[in-house]
């Protein structure tokens, strides 16, 4: 698909390597032209001097075939416009917003624009590799009963299975990551250190899972 970017940054520059890398087409958008140096003369995507929020400068980018559409500049309000204009004015259903201040954020989730709230999202990684939070909702189905959860993993369980939190407490581990990636455990995959356990519970059952993990194995 197409893929417009507007902001030429360190973020914009990386998902437009990362969408070329994919097969995507992509076109980015800076209004400073001394941006897109970050670029480097192998760009094989478009680049497109002006205002994300100009109708002509996201003509000129491909808005009018882009099924995607991401804001990701160094301005709260140039994003949040931007990202508004691609999804109302040129019917763009993918799009998202890159957003500094997190009291913006839930704001402009009520419009309709999914946000990305850099600040937020980073203090809270830190938070979570240096204090145990207990568990951390990623999503929740429409009935309420069910999270998928970033939940503290005591040191404890390091070089024990998969297999052993399950037997510990009613959880299935959905996802580890692990070293700035992912992988998709089964029962034998084995606790390294620094994982980031995300798991599948009833909300019932949050106490006990967040203690058996934070508690480690009882043997």
């Amino acid at each position: 698909m197409h893929v417009v970017i507007m902001g030429c940054g360190r973020v914009g520059s990386a998902l437009a390597f990362r969408l070329l890398e994919l097969g995507h087409s992509v076109s980015v958008i800076d209004k400073e032209e001394s941006a897109f140096n970050i670029l480097g003369p192998d760009f094989k995507g478009e680049k497109i001097l002006g205002v994300g929020f100009d109708r002509d400068t996201l003509i000129e980018a491909g808005i009018e075939k882009a099924e995607a559409f991401a804001a990701v500049s160094s301005g709260d309000n140039s994003n949040i416009v931007s990202a508004r204009v691609a999804r109302e004015t040129f019917n763009v259903s993918l799009v998202v917003a890159r957003i500094y201040d997190p009291r913006r954020a839930k704001v402009y989730e009520r419009l309709g624009i999914p946000t990305v709230a850099s600040v937020a999202w980073t203090t809270d990684q830190v938070l979570r590799r240096l204090l145990p939070l207990g568990a951390q909702e990623e999503w929740r189905d429409p009935s309420g009963n069910v999270v998928l959860a970033q939940v503290h993993l005591s040191p404890k369980w390091v070089g024990r299975s998969v297999a052993d939190i399950t037997e510990a407490c009613p959880v299935r581990v959905a996802l580890i990551g692990r070293f700035a990636g992912a992988i998709l455990p089964t029962r034998e995959t084995i606790f390294q250190e620094g994982d980031l356990a995300h798991a599948i519970y009833q909300v019932k059952d949050k106490d006990l899972v967040q203690n058996a993990f934070a508690a480690g194995p009882k043997d």
